[in-house]
């Protein structure tokens, strides 16, 4: 089994491609998690033993499951609560844990996934979580499925950096609708511009002209006239990737400045002159 990249829909209908965990690689992450709570559980029994055992017995009973609980279930659910949908397993195996949105996990979601884990992990060996994945098209497991979330792998091939947004087309970017672009679309504009260095100019020009043409028929507004097509793809992938950056960690992210932009370094169509009678005609 491989690795699958699958869309995923954000909350601004962006469309983001993810690589979904392997089965392996997650039975691996959850065998490590496992021996972690085993050991940490073993330890925590034998000082009960030591320290306990003296009191009633009642009350060393009560201690006991409250350690149990913490053990099988507060274990996941602060790890990935602080580390953003980790726990030690994840991390050794480059894995995490993110809302269906593509978000990152929240403390409702990890506490869904431990309580539902206690059942198909520790009181039934896994299987059903095993087979739920298989079943899965994004590999979840019922835990994931109650909470909402779904295992990526963070160890993927790096991708080409989103392009710099052009300048004169930052203002017209900025108040795009871009619910109607396809993940699709998008990589293949997000390719084209990375490659297209290496095109011949003829080639480059119609490329883009009409990977240009699908992508301005899901947006709006259009593009302002003359907009060479390359440009106009630039700033379409850089808005849509500062977008999503602001959403996954809106404190990290200023709010859009608007500066003065200089002119359209392209020939722009001019107003219709006035007319001597002092009427000047609609534009």
């Amino acid at each position: 089994m491989v690795d699958q990249q699958q869309p995923v829909v954000t909350g601004d209908a962006v469309v983001l491609d993810i690589q979904i965990a392997q089965l392996p690689v997650r039975a691996l992450s959850v065998l490590i998690d496992v021996t972690v709570v085993f050991v940490a559980y073993l330890l925590g029994v034998f000082l009960w033993a030591l320290t306990l055992s003296q009191f009633d017995s009642a009350f060393s009973a009560a201690v006991l499951i409250i350690f149990t609980v913490l053990a099988l279930v507060g274990y996941p659910v602060i790890f990935e609560t602080a580390t953003r949908g980790r726990t030690l397993g994840k991390m050794a195996m480059g894995l995490r844990v993110v809302s269906d949105d593509g978000g990152p996990e929240r403390f409702r979601q990890a506490l869904f996934r431990a309580l539902a884990g206690v059942i198909e992990i520790w009181m039934m060996t896994g299987g059903p979580a095993v087979i739920c994945s298989l079943l899965s098209s994004k590999g979840k497991r019922i835990g994931d499925i109650f909470a909402g979330t779904v295992v990526i792998s963070e160890r993927t091939p790096k991708m080409t950096p989103p392009p710099v947004m052009p300048p004169p087309l930052a203002s017209w970017a900025s108040a795009l609708e871009l619910s109607g672009l396809t993940g699709p679309q998008a990589e293949l504009a997000r390719q084209f511009l990375s490659r297209s260095s290496q095109l011949q100019p003829h080639v480059r020009d119609q490329m883009a002209h009409r990977i240009a043409t699908e992508v301005v028929a899901q947006i709006s507004p259009p593009p302002p006239p003359g907009a060479p097509p390359a440009m106009v793809l630039a700033a379409v992938l850089a808005e849509r990737h500062r977008r999503e950056l602001r959403r996954l960690n809106p404190a990290a992210m200023a709010p859009p400045m608007q500066p003065p932009y200089p002119p359209a370094p392209w020939p722009v169509p001019s107003p219709p002159p006035a007319r001597d009678d002092g009427f000047t005609p609609p534009s």
